[in-house]
């Protein structure tokens, strides 16, 4: 932030440009040719609200040297640059024994740390990596305030400069590695205000070594032996050119009794008169004079701390005081309104997610809700569709029920028919033995009269013989055939061919034939002709209820055959069996009887 001020005179009297450059902004002002070092010093504490004004100092560059600007003496008459605007550095020159009680002003203490902080960096002021790491903490939480994990997330760290580059080459790690170390650190440093935090780094850099230690080349002799001289609050010291760290010789300032110097060679008095004189030799003048300047300041500065404080430092330090009581009191309410804050933002989360909890218990519970309906919609469908089903398989029931008492009957019946085709059978099978034995006593009969009629047959024949032979010698033809008519066919019309008998042979033969076996032998045939009628058609008429009989059991035996594949259920139906052999038997024996009667 470069604040830019510009300060002229109502008269208008010729001017001069500068340009302050302070560790946080850039100034520039318009001054008067007459003015001092002084003046424009003032201006510049003036300016930025500082009034602990004897740390600070505005510091110049000539050629390969720096020098600070003297305060008695004009501006423009010193060995500052001729260029427009002429830049000054307002930096600190000479720094406390302990920050903690001197540095009484917030932007005196600010001012400070971002001047240490610069000089850790640019590696003036040596760190070790685990000291580093701890002040670079304590610079993010000064610039960052307190660490937020929602907000300062990974990376929020690197457009920092945080580490020198020495310590960042010194070991291989990666830039994350390195903001995770730092970020480690940061986060322990919650509730701590800024002006806290940077006095905190001070506290901590005013311990390292080469804190606040101006240095400057030296030779001892004449024989050009180089050393290095250092300048602070505490006295003079002695290094070696390789080490700054640690000094080979000190001279404390309560030690030191005297300071002089001629041209070119300084002379240390101890304030031990036993102790010896140390002299050394600087090649330059104008670096004389700013040893010189820097140990004066120094040294006063070291007896002031010693006195009582002025007046005016001891209202700097009760406004601070009261101004610090003040801000941790703010900082107190700020904490506790931010805490409270928090507990009410934490509560309104609280109340929210509770909200949010009993919205989704609310939601499953109305899910649940439905779904309940939907299962007891379902439930009562599933019962309704029990019951149908129940109804439904009682029904079933009672019809199997039914059917099985059907069956049942129907298997009684059908063991009925079975038993009652069964006597039937019996009683075909008696009446097919008695038809067969009939058949073969009728056999035997038709034999009989097979053997009568053939011998009828014979003693007609023979009587034909006969009668031919008796009529040959006397009876005419004519009685003949009239005598054997009743044994043939009618006789024939006589014809002109025909024999005649005379009238007398026909008398003599009826006179010679006895009428009375003549009509016993012809009532003898007509009985036996009738009888054998009679017999035959009592045996057709017995033939024929056989063939009915025969044909209705073929019938039976074809339904009962159908029926046993239908009906089989555990033994209430069983398939009906007919003896085949007996029908086929008693079919033969009709067979052959009709064949019999045919041919008779």
């Amino acid at each position: 932030l470069a604040n830019l001020i510009t300060v002229t005179d109502s008269k208008q009297p010729k001017t001069f440009k500068v340009k302050v450059i302070t560790m946080d902004a850039e100034m520039e002002f318009s001054c008067e040719v007459k003015w001092k070092g002084k003046d424009l010093f003032d201006l510049v504490c003036r300016t930025i609200g500082l009034r602990e004004t004897w740390f600070f100092g505005l510091r110049y560059t000539v050629k390969d040297t720096y020098a600070w600007l003297k305060p008695d003496k004009r501006v423009l008459d010193q060995d500052v640059p001729k260029d427009s605007p002429i830049t000054f550095h307002f930096l600190a020159k000479f720094f406390p024994e302990k920050v903690e009680e001197e540095l009484v002003q917030e932007i005196t203490q600010h001012l400070f740390f971002l001047q240490v902080k610069k000089q850790i960096l640019d590696e003036e002021i040596f760190c070790s990596p685990e000291a580093s790491v701890l002040l670079a903490s304590y610079a993010v939480q000064a610039k960052y305030g307190d660490y937020d994990p929602n907000f300062h997330k990974p990376g929020f760290l690197a457009q920092d400069e945080l580490l020198p580059k020495r310590v960042l080459m010194q070991y291989q790690m990666t830039p994350e590695m390195w903001e995770e170390k730092i970020t480690a650190w940061y986060a322990e440093h919650r509730n701590i205000a800024r002006d806290e935090a940077e006095m905190e780094y001070l506290k901590i850099a005013q311990d390292l070594d080469m804190y606040g230690v101006s240095y400057f080349s030296i030779t001892q002799n004449k024989r050009d032996t180089e050393l290095l001289l250092g300048v602070d609050a505490q006295g003079l010291h002695i290094y070696s050119p390789n080490s700054k760290l640690n000094p080979k010789k000190s001279f404390p300032w309560s030690g030191i009794r005297n300071i002089s110097y001629s041209e070119k060679e300084f002379t240390i008095k101890p304030l031990d008169k036993k102790k010896e004189v140390f002299k050394f030799y600087s090649s330059q003048l104008r670096v004389n004079k700013l040893i010189l300047q820097l140990c004066i300041g120094n040294h006063d500065l070291f007896m002031r701390r010693r006195k009582v404080d002025s007046i005016e430092v001891q209202q700097m330090k009760a406004q601070a005081k009261e101004e610090k009581a003040r801000k941790k009191m703010e900082r107190q309410i700020l904490a506790r309104e931010k805490q409270l804050r928090e507990e009410a933002e934490r509560a309104k989360e609280e109340m929210e997610r509770r909200m949010f909890q009993l919205q989704d218990e609310a939601r499953m519970a109305n899910e649940a809700l439905l779904r309940s309906e939907e299962t007891a919609d379902l439930l009562a469908e599933k019962a309704q569709i029990a019951e149908e089903e129940a109804k439904l398989l009682a029904h079933k029931a009672a019809e199997a029920e039914q059917e099985r008492q059907r069956l049942e009957v129907t298997a009684l019946k059908t063991k009925e028919e079975h038993r009652l085709m069964e006597q039937k059978m019996r009683e075909a099978e008696q009446l097919a033995v008695k038809l067969v034995e009939q058949s073969e006593r009728r056999s035997k009969e038709a034999d009989h009269l097979k053997q009568d009629l053939n011998e009828a047959k014979d003693a007609e024949r023979r009587a034909k013989q006969k009668l031919l032979e008796i009529t040959k010698t006397t009876y005419p033809v004519k009685l003949i055939i009239l005598l054997l008519a009743p044994y043939s066919n009618p006789p024939a019309p006589p014809g002109p061919d025909s024999m005649e008998m005379p009238l007398e042979m026909a008398t003599s033969y009826r006179l010679d034939f006895k009428d009375s076996d003549m009509k016993r032998l012809s009532m003898e045939i007509e009985r036996e002709r009738l009888e054998y009628m009679e017999k035959s058609k009592h045996l057709q008429d017995q033939l024929k209820e056989l063939k009915s009989e025969i044909e209705s059991l073929k019938l039976e035996e074809q339904q009962q055959q159908q029926q046993a594949g239908l009906y089989n259920l555990r033994g209430y139906a069983e398939p009906l069996y007919v003896p085949h052999s007996n029908v086929r038997h008693m079919h033969l024996q009709y067979q052959q009887q009709m064949a019999f009667f045919e041919e008779v």
